[in-house]
């Protein structure tokens, strides 16, 4: 059985050691993140303002609205098309960052390798989350720590398809999810002060990113 305390001290060394790259690194994924997650809120606050689109001249409300989907259609295809595998080259960097003594910023390229795949895997992902998550919230959390080693696995594995990646995701965390939430939570501290940018940009990111990937590195021994 894996302990929290020391996956998180092997991540912590690995961010001591390539301090600089992490958070280089850890700062991307941030931006890819929360531009992600802009697009999403901005989807549901112009749903939000619907009432008050359909009291505008029939005009204005047609180049609103046909404005608000080009939008909405540039920020998904931006997040699949490119989004998508600067994260998964984002992970594979910190993989290697534990892994190795340390890692380059040239990996995340790496991301872009096998694109076809990596774009299928994470597409699939992507809709079983969204599906999982329209039924109750609950449910499309615990499928979100089921599908957490997607990115890991795709780069390490690339014999495998789509939908084997996902399965071998899910049996990795069979077992281990409610142990990889406590391990999510032993952090809560550290989010709590990245309200202060520079703690989480200089620290609490790249150090949960490094210790995300020591967690993969640990579960995938008993794989």
């Amino acid at each position: 059985m894996w302990s929290i305390s020391e996956v998180k001290e092997r991540g912590k060394e690995a961010f001591k050691r390539n301090y600089w790259n992490s958070v280089i690194v850890a700062f991307l994924l941030g931006l890819l993140t929360s531009g992600a997650t802009a697009s999403a809120s901005s989807q549901t606050d112009s749903e939000g303002l619907q009432t008050q689109l359909l009291l505008m001249d029939p005009a204005v409300l047609t180049v609103l609205i046909g404005t608000l989907s080009i939008v909405m259609i540039v920020s998904v295809l931006l997040k699949i098309f490119l989004f998508n595998p600067l994260k998964v080259g984002g992970y594979r960097f910190f993989k290697k960052n534990v892994e190795e003594d340390g890692a380059t910023l040239g990996v995340i390229s790496e991301g872009f390798n096998g694109y076809g795949h990596i774009f299928i895997t994470l597409f699939l992902r992507d809709l079983f989350l969204a599906l999982w998550t329209m039924l109750l919230i609950i449910p499309g959390i615990i499928k979100g720590y089921s599908y957490r080693m997607v990115p890991y696995i795709l780069k390490d594995n690339p014999e495998l398809s789509a939908t084997e990646v996902i399965t071998k995701s899910r049996e990795m965390m069979d077992g281990n999810k409610w142990r990889a939430f406590v391990f999510d939570l032993s952090f809560i501290g550290w989010f709590i002060l990245s309200i202060i940018p520079l703690v989480g940009w200089l620290w609490t990111n790249p150090y949960y990113e490094n210790a995300n990937a020591a967690l993969y590195l640990e579960l995938s021994k008993n794989q």
